[in-house]
């Protein structure tokens, strides 16, 4: 590919922690994996156009180390590191459940770069709550945030936070393509597509996957280029962005928050006839009075994308 003609790259690559794609060994010695990853990095920075931006997708084990990689040896700037919250994971026996990836915001110049204010500017609790006059009519742009259960803590987490709640593309989910473990939402991709892209510039995935990032690229009017090492994989993911279309809807709820049950009006599990509940419920509602208390699900294999 020449240099200098992408407008954003996101890239969702292996961690390197054993998942079993179909042809790709996901278990290198650390520092192979390391110089693999500086070797592609430095190809999507030669990509890039100078006001161009990358959002890399990671996990834990080898977030810092890629920061690290891509501000000192790549000459990128850091714009935001967001963590992505997810549900649907795999229970830990031995370990707080993991619940979270990190997606590094990228940009060549730091001065020059795309990012639609626009688009991601949500009303303020000046606007909101205290009809405060001085509030900006335009709203406010995002802040940072703690939260366990979202669904149960409306006014606790919201979209427009560097905290991003997304649920994991489950098995039993209508989205799901069927054919990927590592399936990333539409909609998370969607919200980095409208931030750091205009209609009718490119997008960029060197691990296409699934093909969610170009069905999306394609959905929000955009232009894609996709690579994956897997030919089933590219047949399938290829086949996926044929059938969408255009200005069509991305898949998956907007609001996240809203698309689950809170924990008051979830379904409970049969109790068997003669045990005391009382305790339980009073339990569950002391839970819920207190900020931040609540379930976590999350899950310590490939599967939080």
């Amino acid at each position: 590919m020449p240099a200098d003609t992408v407008d954003l790259a996101f890239a969702d690559p292996p961690f390197n922690i054993g998942y079993a794609y179909d042809v790709y060994k996901d278990k290198l010695d650390s520092e192979k994996y390391l110089s693999w990853s500086a070797d592609w990095i430095a190809e999507i920075v030669r990509v890039l156009k100078p006001s161009g931006t990358f959002w890399l997708a990671i996990g834990d084990e080898y977030a810092a180390e890629m920061k690290v990689l891509m501000q000192r040896e790549l000459g990128l700037y850091c714009r935001s590191w967001v963590i992505w919250y997810y549900t649907f994971g795999v229970n830990c026996k031995r370990k707080f459940n993991r619940s979270h990836a990190h997606l590094l915001h990228m940009v060549k110049d730091p001065d020059t770069f795309t990012f639609n204010v626009a688009d991601i500017r949500v009303p303020s609790a000046r606007q909101l709550v205290y009809g405060d006059r001085r509030a900006n009519p335009e709203g406010r742009l995002p802040d940072d945030t703690w939260v366990l259960r979202p669904q149960d803590l409306p006014d606790g987490f919201a979209a427009e936070e560097d905290t991003w709640y997304f649920a994991r593309v489950a098995g039993t989910f209508k989205e799901r393509a069927g054919f990927h473990g590592c399936q990333m939402p539409e909609q998370l991709l969607g919200r980095i597509i409208r931030t750091s892209s205009n209609e009718g510039e490119s997008v960029l995935d060197p691990f296409l996957g699934s093909g969610t990032t170009g069905s999306v690229a394609k959905k929000l009017g955009r232009q894609f280029i996709g690579f994956e090492l897997s030919p089933e994989y590219s047949e399938l993911a290829l086949k996926r962005i044929q059938r969408v279309s255009v200005g069509q809807s991305l898949d998956g709820a907007a609001e996240p928050t809203l698309s689950a049950p809170s924990t008051a009006e979830g379904r409970r599990l049969s109790v068997p006839r003669g045990t005391k509940v009382k305790a339980e419920k009073q339990h569950i509602s002391n839970q819920r009075s207190l900020p931040g208390i609540g379930s976590v699900e999350g899950g310590e294999n490939r599967g939080n994308s």
